[in-house]
C-alpha cells in the first residue's frame, strides 16, 4: 500500500512547545521540561501522530513523548498536536533508540508504545529492526514496575522473532493478549496504518509485556488478530 501525500501544515501553527529536535532534549527527561511530575508513556515511531493525539486527549492525567526520525512526519504530528490544542503531549524528531538509551532515566516510563516498526524485509538488513536487544533492554530499564511495552504489526514473522527475543533478552512477563476493538468512526484506529491494515483485510498482530510481574511460559499467550 503507497503511503498518501502529507496535507500542508498551516503556517500560523505554532510548532515550538510540540515539536524537538533530539539534542534539545534533556538527559534525563523530567518533570522540570514536561511542566509536571506525571506518569509518561512513550511512542517510538509516530508517524501521522494519531495515537499521540487520540491517547494524550484519552488520558489528559498522562504525559506523552513521541519520537519519529522522518522530519516531515515528526512535523505533521506536531502539527496534529498544535490544532486540536493536546497540551499534554510532544514529538521528538530524531532516533527512538537514542531517546530511549541517552534521555530516559531508569524506571521512568508508564508505558513504551511501538506499533508498526518499518519490518526491514531483506535479511541483511534486519539487523536495522528497531525491536533489537539493545533497544528492548533499554524499554525493560526504563519501564516503570507494572509498566507495559505494547507491540503491535503487520508481519507476522517480525511479531513472532520480536516475541522470541523479549523472551530471550528481557523479565518482562507476556505476551498478553490484546483484545481488537471495533472502530466507532473512520479514524477510531491505534495508528493511521492500523486503519489501513484493517481496511484491506490484513492481519495485524498484537501483543503487551509488563514488567515487574511473573513470566507467563505457556505457549500460545500471543493473541494473533483475524482480518475485520
Amino acid at each position: 500500500m503507497g503511503r498518501r501525500a502529507l496535507r500542508k501544515i498551516d503556517p500560523a501553527l505554532d510548532l515550538s512547545r510540540r515539536l524537538f529536535a533530539l539534542d534539545a532534549v534533556p538527559r534525563p527527561v523530567d518533570a522540570a521540561w514536561l511542566g509536571r511530575r506525571a506518569p509518561l508513556e512513550v511512542e517510538a515511531g509516530s508517524g501521522k501522530g494519531l495515537f499521540l493525539s487520540a491517547a494524550a486527549m484519552q488520558r489528559p492525567e498522562h504525559e506523552f513523548l513521541g519520537i519519529e526520525i522522518r522530519p516531515k512526519y515528526a512535523r505533521f504530528a506536531a502539527a496534529r498536536l498544535a490544532k486540536q490544542q493536546i497540551k499534554n503531549a510532544r514529538i521528538v524528531c530524531g532516533d527512538a533508540q537514542r531517546l530511549v538509551r541517552e534521555h530516559l532515566a531508569d524506571s521512568s516510563a508508564a508505558a513504551v508504545h511501538v506499533y508498526f516498526p518499518d519490518p526491514w524485509w531483506k535479511a541483511r538488513h534486519k539487523k536495522r529492526r528497531l525491536l533489537n536487544e539493545l533497544f528492548l533492554r533499554d524499554v525493560e530499564r526504563v519501564l516503570q514496575p507494572g509498566g507495559s511495552l505494547h507491540f503491535w504489526t503487520d508481519v507476522e514473522e517480525y511479531f513472532q522473532a520480536t516475541l522470541a527475543l523479549i523472551r530471550e533478552v528481557t523479565k518482562l512477563a507476556g505476551p498478553l493478549s490484546v483484545a481488537e476493538s471495533a472502530p466507532q468512526h473512520d479514524l477510531d484506529y491505534r495508528t493511521h496504518f492500523e486503519r489501513r491494515t484493517r481496511l484491506a483485510g490484513e492481519r495485524v498482530y498484537r501483543a503487551e509485556f509488563r514488567k515487574g510481574e511473573p513470566r507467563q511460559d505457556s505457549p500460545g499467550r500471543g493473541r494473533i488478530v483475524s482480518p475485520s
